[in-house]
C-alpha cells in the first residue's frame, strides 16, 4: 500500500500502475469533504515521492464516483470573508493542480455519478473512460455558484467554450453518449470493462501510443479563440444566458464572464478568476437561501425514510372521483408503477379521469420519455370501476370527491363498509379538518390526509395530514405511498387548510385589501412576479378557480376569525358571484383565450375594472415597495404561526411545503428564510408599519422576542 486513508487508498495494480480509489468510510457516497481533501493531498504527495510509478488509474469504491463537494460544509465556509473564501479555493486548486502536473499518465475510470468537484476531479486527469451507465455534470448553478475546483478552467479548455458554457450554464447532469460525443470523455464502455480498459489506457500512454503530455497541455494555457471568435462566443452567450437565467439567479451569467475573462490566461491566473468570481457567488443571499433549500430537501428525504419501518405494503390502491383531480391522481400512481382503481358514480366523470391520464401519458410519448408499449402498459394499470367490487383487495384508498363535508362524510363512511381492515383511507381535502371528516368512521386509525395539489403531475409536494386519532401505521404508509408516485411528502398536523393553504389565504387577503385601496391587480401581479413568484395572485386565483378561493376563505375565517374573517366585500366576492371563476370558465380577473398550442392565454379584459369599481372603497397611492409587502408580511406571519403552533415539525418543512406546494420563490428559499435574509428586527418593523391593516400584519409574540434577542430561524 503506497497510501492509506478513510478516504482515499492507493496502491500497486502492475507493471508500474497504481490506483487511487476513492472510497469514504461511513458514508454511501465519495464527496469532497474537509478530510477528503486533506487526504488527496497526501496521496498525490505519496505518489510524487515513488519514482517506481508510470501511471495513475483513478476509482471508486461505491456505486457512484464522486457526486461533488460535500454540502454541508458550505454553510459555515460561506460565512468566511471573501479573501478567505478565494484563498481556500486556490489552496484547493493546488492539489488538483499537483495532481495534473505528476510526471506520469492519470486516467479516471467514471463508474457513476462524477458531479460537481468529482467530474472537476475527471477534468484533471489526462484522460477519461466513463461507463455507458454513468452520469457526468457540473451543476453547482442550481446552488447558485459556479465550479470551484478548476472546472470553469478546463472546461471550456477540454470542450470547447460553446459546450462548456452550456454545461456549466445549465448544471444538467450528461449521459455518457453525450459526454464523448463533446469530448468530455475519451472513451464509453461497458461497466463490466471499465476498470480494465482504464488500465489499457494508461499503459498505452506509458508505451508512448498515447501522447498524454501533448492531451494535457490545452488545459495548461489560453483558449485558443481569437478576439473575433472570443467575442463572437462569448457576447451571444450572454445574452441568450441572461434571458434564461433571469435577474434573480446571477451564476450562469457569471459563470460566462469568467470564463471570458481568463480566456487569455494559463491555468494559474485563470485559475485565480475563477476563486474571484466564486467567492463573490458565495456570499449573496441567493446561494444562502439555494443551499438552504438543498439541505432543507436532504432533511426531508432523511424524515420521509424514517416512516418505511411502519409503513404497510401498497401493491393497490384506488381513488374515489374521477374527473381532473382524480385522473391526475390515477396517472401518477399508474405511472410510477402502483396500480390503481379509478372509481366515480357517474360514467361521463371516469371518462374525464381517463381522458387527464391518457393526455398525460401522451405528452410523455411525445416527449420521447415514454415507449407506446410503456403508455398501453400505465393505461391498464388504471381500472374504471361505477362499483366496490375489488375494493376488498386495496392497500390504500384516496378520496377525492367534492370539498363538502357532507358529502365526504357520506362517501366516506361507505368506502370504509367495502375495505379490508387494515386498509389506509386518505382524504385528498384541501381545507376540510381532518379530525372533524374522521368522525364518519369505525376505524378513526387508518384515516388521514393526503392533499395533492394541482396539477398533479407538475406539482412535488404532497401535505400528510395526521388527524387526532390518525396512527403512526396511517401517516407513514401515506407518506410511503406518496414517495412511491414520485412525490414529497409533508407530514402536517391538522388544522384548518393544513400548512400551505392556511398560508396562502393570508397572501390572498393582502391582495384583497390592495384593491379595496386602489391597487390595480394588473400593477400587484407585475410586481408579485418580479418578485420572483411564477405567477402574481390575479392570475393564481384565475388558475385555482374562483369558487375553490371562496369556499377556502370562508373555511379560513371560521377557523381563525380573529384575523381571516373579513365582512367586507371583495375582490373575489364579486367575480365568484359574476359566475367569472377564472380559466375555467373563461373570464376571472383576465379573459382567456387559446393560443396556437391550445393552451389557455390571459388577456386584458376591461369589464374587470367596472366590476371592481364597488370594491374600491380608497384611491391610495404605493410605492412598488409597499405593494410588496403588503402582500408578503401576513403570508410570512402566517408561516411563523404554522411553526409556533406545531402544524409542522421545524423551519425548513415549513419553508419547502410553500416552494414544493405553491412556488415560493426558490432564490428567496422560502418565508422562513425570507424573514432571515431581511432580519428579524427589520422585519418586524416592517409588520408594524401596517398595524392598522388587521390582525393579519400582528407579529406573534415570540416573534418579537425573536427580533430582541437576535435570533434567526435558520442558525
Amino acid at each position: 500500500m503506497i497510501y492509506e486513508g478513510k478516504a482515499i487508498t492507493v496502491q500497486a495494480l502492475e507493471d508500474g500502475i497504481v490506483e487511487l480509489k476513492f472510497d469514504l468510510q461511513g458514508e454511501s457516497v465519495n464527496k469532497f469533504n474537509r478530510a477528503t481533501m486533506a487526504e488527496f493531498q497526501a496521496a498525490v504527495e505519496a505518489i510524487q515521492g515513488d519514482s517506481s510509478i508510470k501511471g495513475v488509474v483513478v476509482t471508486s469504491g461505491k456505486d457512484v464516483f464522486i457526486v461533488g463537494a460535500d454540502i454541508t460544509e458550505f454553510v459555515g465556509t460561506f460565512q468566511l470573508p471573501e479573501e478567505d473564501l478565494v484563498a481556500g479555493n486556490l489552496e484547493a486548486n493546488k492539489v488538483f493542480n499537483a495532481f495534473e502536473d505528476l510526471n506520469v499518465p492519470t486516467v479516471a475510470a467514471i463508474n457513476g455519478m462524477a458531479l460537481g468537484g468529482g467530474f472537476e476531479m475527471c477534468l484533471a486527469c489526462d484522460y477519461r473512460v466513463m461507463s455507458s451507465a454513468a452520469k457526468v455534470g457540473l451543476p453547482e448553478v442550481k446552488l447558485g455558484i459556479y465550479p470551484g475546483f478548476g472546472g470553469t478552467v478546463r472546461m471550456p479548455r477540454v470542450i470547447g467554450v460553446d459546450n462548456a458554457i452550456e454545461w456549466v450554464c445549465a448544471g444538467a447532469e450528461q449521459r455518457a453518449d453525450k459526454a464523448l460525443k463533446v469530448g468530455a470523455v475519451d472513451a464509453v464502455v461497458e461497466p463490466a470493462k471499465l476498470k480494465e480498459t482504464a488500465v489499457a489506457t494508461v499503459k498505452r500512454a506509458i508505451a508512448g501510443e498515447l501522447d498524454y503530455k501533448a492531451k494535457r497541455q490545452p488545459k495548461l494555457e489560453k483558449i485558443k479563440l481569437n478576439t473575433i471568435e472570443q467575442m463572437m462566443a462569448f457576447e451571444t452567450s450572454k445574452g441568450f444566458i441572461a434571458g434564461q437565467a433571469g435577474p434573480n439567479y446571477p451564476a450562469p451569467l457569471e459563470a460566462v464572464k469568467t470564463i471570458q475573462k481568463a480566456a487569455n490566461h494559463g491555468r494559474e491566473k485563470a485559475l485565480e478568476v475563477e476563486a474571484a468570481g466564486f467567492a463573490k457567488l458565495a456570499k449573496t443571499t441567493v446561494t444562502q437561501a439555494l443551499v438552504g433549500l438543498f439541505l432543507n430537501d436532504t432533511e426531508l428525504k432523511r424524515k420521509a425514510k424514517q416512516y418505511d419501518k411502519e409503513a404497510a405494503d401498497v401493491n393497490l390502491s384506488a381513488v374515489l372521483g374521477a374527473g381532473i383531480m382524480g385522473g391526475g391522481i390515477a396517472y401518477q400512481s399508474a405511472v410510477k408503477g402502483t396500480p390503481i382503481l379509478m372509481k366515480d358514480i357517474r360514467e361521463e366523470g371516469i371518462q374525464l379521469g381517463l381522458d387527464e391520464a391518457s393526455k398525460l401519458l401522451g405528452k410523455r410519448v411525445a416527449k420521447g420519455r415514454m415507449k407506446p408499449e410503456q403508455m398501453a402498459q400505465a393505461l391498464n394499470a388504471i381500472r374504471p370501476t361505477m362499483s366496490y367490487g375489488d375494493f376488498g383487495n386495496v392497500d390504500i384508498v384516496v378520496e377525492a370527491v367534492i370539498e363538502n363535508p357532507k358529502v365526504k362524510h357520506a362517501v366516506l363512511a361507505e368506502v370504509e363498509g367495502h375495505v379490508k381492515d387494515d386498509a389506509i383511507i386518505a382524504s385528498n381535502t384541501s381545507t376540510i379538518s381532518i379530525t372533524y371528516l374522521a368522525q364518519a368512521l369505525k376505524r378513526p386509525e387508518n384515516f388521514c390526509g393526503m392533499h395533492f395539489f394541482n396539477p398533479v403531475h407538475m406539482m412535488p409536494l404532497v401535505e400528510v395530514i395526521r388527524g387526532e386519532k390518525s396512527s403512526d401505521r396511517a401517516v407513514a404508509t401515506t407518506v410511503a405511498y406518496a414517495k412511491k408516485m414520485g412525490k414529497t411528502p409533508i407530514v402536517v398536523n391538522d388544522c384548518p387548510g393544513f400548512l400551505v393553504n392556511r398560508i396562502l389565504f393570508p397572501y390572498f387577503g393582502g391582495f384583497a385589501r390592495l384593491i379595496g385601496m386602489g391597487a390595480d391587480f394588473q400593477r400587484v401581479d407585475k410586481l408579485m412576479e418580479k418578485f420572483g413568484w411564477p405567477m402574481g395572485p390575479a392570475y393564481l386565483m384565475d388558475v385555482v378557480g374562483m369558487d375553490t378561493g371562496h369556499h377556502g376563505r370562508d373555511v379560513m375565517a371560521e377557523g381563525y376569525p380573529d384575523r381571516m374573517a373579513d365582512k367586507t366585500k371583495t375582490a373575489v366576492d364579486v367575480m365568484y358571484e359574476a359566475n367569472r371563476l377564472g380559466q375555467k370558465t373563461g373570464k376571472g380577473f383576465y379573459a382567456y383565450e387559446m393560443d396556437k398550442k391550445g393552451k389557455p392565454k390571459k388577456v386584458v379584459d376591461q369589464e374587470t375594472y367596472e366590476l371592481l369599481k364597488p370594491v374600491v372603497l380608497e384611491q391610495r397611492e404605493f410605492t412598488d415597495e409597499e405593494i410588496v409587502e403588503i402582500m408578503m408580511v401576513p403570508l410570512c406571519l402566517e408561516t411563523v404561526r404554522c411553526l409556533e403552533d406545531g402544524i409542522v415539525e421545524s423551519a425548513a418543512d415549513a419553508d419547502m411545503g410553500l416552494i414544493y406546494g405553491i412556488g415560493f420563490p426558490p432564490f428567496r428559499g422560502g418565508a422562513l428564510r425570507y424573514i432571515d435574509t431581511i432580519g428579524v428586527a427589520e422585519f418586524v418593523a416592517m409588520a408594524d408599519k401596517y398595524a392598522e391593516f388587521g390582525a393579519m400584519y400582528h407579529p406573534t409574540e415570540k416573534l418579537r422576542e425573536m427580533a430582541k434577542n437576535g435570533q434567526k430561524f435558520f442558525g
